[in-house]
């Protein structure tokens, strides 16, 4: 593959708590003009068959998921790529995180509720519509019920943000296991927008590098999110602890503002990221 292709890293889907499904993320993918897109939803893959039978020729899909982690207290987002999603381990930690969801978005309506906010969870699961669900689907219906002007809005003090008077914890894996599991399944790991949080914890070089002596693979450098300072860093970092340095859009369709190909990863990147997974292969539009 030309060292010029042009790369997507990173996007969500119906699958999860993005608003385009599967198949519409392929066909965005491909009006950008890119030669791949990896579809990472949140502790899941159940968007990847219908996203590849998508393909057109000359698309590659990349696949893979953002499983849900917790360092300290705060959360961390690890992106997965090429693993064998039925290892036994890897599998049963999925759906024991995406139970945890359910409970914490069940528990979250019931303290909205008791704030005043006309919300159920019977609308939080239409919005979810079988996807894995997520605290965008509960501020969506928030917005909907006309408590705030925008999902944004949800996710500070007042509502669903870390501390909010509506917040819940739920269940996540710890960096290091999570890597430990997806290496187990012949796959590789990126740390996702590690300084790109507008509302919470940007993670230091000393985590990272003790992620990186754990097996990280990669770390997400460009992301829209995180600003050319933050990236010169993190790709400094990135080269001395001899990570792959990604990028990706972050794209969750109309909340983002359907940004797919805004970011990519840098040429070559690429390449080296893929070529140490064992567990998966990439899809290519010619196979389907």
């Amino acid at each position: 593959m030309s060292s010029s292709v042009r790369a997507d890293l990173h996007s969500h889907s119906t699958a999860s708590d993005g608003t385009l499904g599967p198949e519409q993320v392929i066909a965005s993918a491909s009006a950008a003009g890119l030669d791949v897109i990896a579809l990472t939803d949140h502790d899941t893959v159940a968007g990847h068959q219908q996203a590849a039978r998508a393909l057109p020729p000359g698309l590659t899909l990349l696949p893979g998921m953002e499983l849900s982690c917790r360092l300290d207290g705060h959360s961390v987002h690890m992106l997965a790529y090429l693993f064998d999603p039925a290892q036994p381990e890897l599998a049963a930690e999925m759906a024991a995180i995406r139970r945890s969801r359910v409970d914490r978005a069940q528990a979250m309506v019931a303290r909205l509720q008791e704030l005043g906010a006309p919300v159920t969870w019977e609308q939080v699961s239409a919005l979810a519509a079988g996807g894995v669900v997520g605290r965008p689907h509960i501020a969506r219906a928030l917005a909907a019920a006309g408590v705030i002007s925008s999902p944004d809005e949800a996710f500070g003090p007042e509502w669903i943000g870390p501390g909010g008077r509506a917040h819940v914890p739920r269940y996540a894996l710890d960096p290091v296991r999570a890597i430990e599991l997806v290496r187990g399944a012949g796959g590789v790991t990126v740390l996702a927008h590690p300084r790109g949080s507008t509302r919470g914890w940007m993670i230091p070089d000393t985590v990272i590098t003790e992620l990186a002596a754990a097996g990280l693979t990669g770390v997400e450098v460009n992301h829209p999110n995180q600003d050319q300072a933050k990236r010169a860093a993190l790709a400094t970092l990135a080269a001395r602890l001899g990570l792959v340095a990604s990028g990706g859009s972050d794209d969750h369709g109309e909340l983002t503002g359907y940004r797919i190909g805004c970011e990519t990863t840098e040429p070559g990147q690429y390449e080296t990221l893929i070529a140490q997974a064992t567990g998966a292969a990439v899809v290519t539009g010619r196979q389907w």
